[in-house]
């Protein structure tokens, strides 16, 4: 079986800093959570940057808030109130995870690593959101608890992956890029649904008190 390495390289910083970006659009917390007690447990020599996850009090934080997410997103409707309340935390997030990640030696790196991790966050978050409103239109709770634990393994599998072999996840997170695409093209009417919806929750208040 094979070993996670204890010491980091090149590849493996590249291939953890798209993760991290990338994973943070499905789980946040789960990406801090894991990648942190990666690096207590000394399963992972992280780079500076993200030294900080290792502390036991971000530990405690984002395992707590890993565990209110895990039920969250489980439940139709509340599940997209939860992704619409944290569409301005996890792509700005999963841009600083990429900055840490690349970013310690080179001010340059880091604001490359934090843009293109915001766009990997921001593109798997859009797909997230646009394919929970096209399951919230079943009647029946079983599929979104089938992708909600679909999506809990991707982001435990990606992590893994791009820690023990970087190149086998370059493959992958291409072939998960070009998917997300497809996906937010057949189902573009339950894109320009989850835009309004998000519109109407950040101007909802606003909104109400016009209609008053």
């Amino acid at each position: 079986m094979d070993q996670i390495p204890t010491l980091i390289d090149t590849p493996q910083l590249l291939a953890l800093a798209a993760a991290l970006g990338w994973a943070s659009g499905f789980r946040l917390y789960a990406v801090v959570f894991l990648t942190g007690l990666a690096g207590f447990m000394g399963w992972l020599d992280l780079p500076p940057g993200l030294k900080l996850l290792e502390h036991p009090g971000v530990l405690g934080a984002s395992g707590f808030m890993l565990c209110v997410e895990f039920f969250a997103d489980k439940i139709p409707y509340l599940d997209t109130v939860w992704d619409a309340v944290h569409t301005l935390i996890r792509i700005p997030a999963g841009g600083a995870l990429a900055a840490g990640a690349l970013g310690a030696d080179s001010a340059t790196m880091g604001w490359i690593a934090a843009l293109v991790g915001g766009s990997l966050a921001a593109t798997s978050h859009a797909t997230k959101m646009t394919t929970r409103a096209a399951i919230n239109t079943s009647p029946e709770p079983f599929s979104n608890v089938a992708m909600s634990l679909f999506e809990d393994g991707l982001v435990v599998f990606l992590l893994w992956l791009s820690a023990v072999h970087p190149q086998v996840f370059t493959l992958v997170l291409l072939a998960s890029i070009v998917v997300c695409i497809v996906l937010l093209v057949v189902l573009v009417k339950f894109l320009q649904a989850v835009v309004r919806e998000l519109r109407g929750f950040f101007a909802g208040r606003a909104l109400t008190g016009r209609a008053r």
